[in-house]
């Protein structure tokens, strides 16, 4: 008996060999049809947990990224229409610090809501398996914000991406393929500085990046209490969820991210529920303020985090910035979900903070007037500097007025005659590879319908969410944006 999964293979090749001929450019897409690494079978273990959640296999999925706590979740649709926790897995390396992306360059990975279409699964990717997380949407560009190729790809190596092992990125991969033969148009992806809880809110409430975090929160807070995935546009330079038109209009209201927002309103069942979350988190964190939570430092050098089954696991591995970890026995037993490359290399590990020096007692006569010289090339630890840095403004010339701790010297990565040479991806077919080999082509999602009952999608700068539109099975547009 024929593989059922062979069958859906074959018969995609037959559909993407019929549109290539339409298109010209067959060759290609048949080839990612017949991508072995691509087209796996579900896991069992991810079959049996679908039906302990009565979900299809094929049913939408969402996808979340914390960099703090170095995890991506997948969350799929199940047979109520709402979305359930499927599988959690560890990050193995991520880029660049707590924060949005600003340019091409920084090392950032991106933080907010992104669309993932079929045209931005990567097959072909140099790191196994990948899908382009969508940077910059219409916010980023909007704000002027540049950058290219940021990627949720394999093999633990990250400059500006989110880095899993082999084995998870097939997971991934699985998932986000089955979406889309079941109809999906579209899956989201939102990604976040941490969780945003109130413990969270308040260890980081003197980071610059708060507003922006505040921003995001409020979509994070409509997918928790809904469950469903947020509608999202943008105006004004910012973040929207779930709008609609006004009572009585006959119109849905037209975003621009660089424009005025249009007259909208926000279902008062979802606005009500939101509302009463943001109270009780505002109280919470007031509280946790109250009492003197302390303030999460501020980066000190460290490029980026590790989930801390795998730092346990590396000689000299740290969790950089990302929560760390006790050792323990049963974390130095656990079963490592992947295999960890022998080039792969951790972030240093926070330096221990400086011992707060208590000033004289005006008894003591005054020492002697000295001056506070920099170092070479050294730089303030004030906040906002290095926020100014982050962005590009401001050099390296700062002079600090008192002693400021120095990043601890690089420690060269594990097994660096193994590592990979400088292009980490696969780029789309026929298109200059500057990180990527041949792959699809990658194209931003603007726009798809919401996984569930949700306000109509809305034009311009939208980015929509995912109803499952098209007949489970009928995957005849999955690569349509390439041709």
């Amino acid at each position: 008996m024929i593989n059922r999964s062979l069958v859906r293979v074959l018969a995609t090749s037959v559909a993407l060999a019929a549109g290539g001929l339409l298109a010209g450019c067959n060759s290609d897409q048949v080839s990612l049809a017949n991508n072995a690494k691509a087209n796996k079978p579900i896991p069992e273990k991810l079959v049996a947990e679908m039906q302990k959640k009565d979900m299809d296999p094929q049913s939408p999925i969402l996808v979340r990224l914390f960099k703090q706590e170095a995890e991506l979740e997948v969350w799929k649709q199940n047979r109520s229409g709402e979305f359930a926790l499927l599988a959690t897995y560890p990050i193995c390396r991520w880029s660049g610090d707590l924060g949005p992306k600003i340019r091409e360059g920084d090392r950032q990975a991106p933080e907010g809501f992104y669309s993932i279409t079929p045209a931005q699964m990567n097959p072909q990717s140099a790191y196994y398996l990948s899908f382009n997380i969508g940077y910059p949407n219409a916010f980023d560009r909007a704000l002027g914000r540049t950058g290219s190729q940021l990627m949720v790809h394999g093999d633990c190596s990250s400059r500006g991406c989110y880095a899993m092992t082999d084995e998870q990125i097939s997971d991934i991969y699985t998932l986000g393929r089955e979406s889309f033969f079941g109809g999906q148009r579209a899956f989201q992806v939102q990604a976040y500085p941490f969780r945003m809880t109130p413990v969270n809110m308040a260890k980081h409430r003197n980071n610059p990046n708060m507003p922006f975090w505040k921003m995001i929160k409020v979509g994070y807070d409509h997918f928790e209490v809904t469950r469903h995935e947020p509608k999202v546009d943008f105006c004004e330079k910012k973040y929207v969820f779930d709008a609609v038109a006004l009572p009585g209009s006959t119109q849905q209201p037209v975003f621009n991210a660089a424009g005025a927002c249009p007259a909208y309103t926000v279902p008062a069942d979802i606005a009500d529920a939101v509302k009463r979350k943001e109270q009780a988190d505002d109280a919470k964190v007031a509280e946790l303020v109250a009492k003197g939570t302390p303030v999460a430092r501020m980066n000190t050098g460290i490029d980026g985090g590790m989930n801390g089954i795998f730092a346990a696991k590396i000689p000299d591995g740290s969790t950089g910035l990302s929560d760390p970890v006790t050792p323990s026995v049963a974390l130095a037993t656990a079963k490592l979900p992947g295999t960890i490359p022998s080039h792969v290399n951790p972030p240093r590990p926070l330096e221990p903070e400086q011992p707060v020096v208590a000033a004289a007692p005006e008894t003591t006569p005054a020492p002697a007037t000295r001056m506070a010289i920099a170092a070479p090339n050294a730089q303030s630890d004030n906040v906002f500097s290095s926020f100014a840095r982050k962005i590009g403004l401001g050099g390296s010339d700062a002079t600090p007025t008192a002693a400021t701790s120095q990043p601890a010297p690089a420690r060269p990565p594990v097994a660096t005659a193994a590592r990979k040479p400088a292009p980490h991806h696969a780029r789309p077919v026929a298109v200059a590879a500057k990180h990527h080999t041949a792959g699809p082509k990658v194209a931003n999602a603007s726009s798809a319908k919401s996984a569930a009952p949700r306000p109509p999608a809305s034009v311009g700068d939208a980015m929509a969410g995912a109803a499952p539109v098209v007949p489970t099975n009928s995957f005849d547009t999955r690569f349509s944006a390439m041709r």
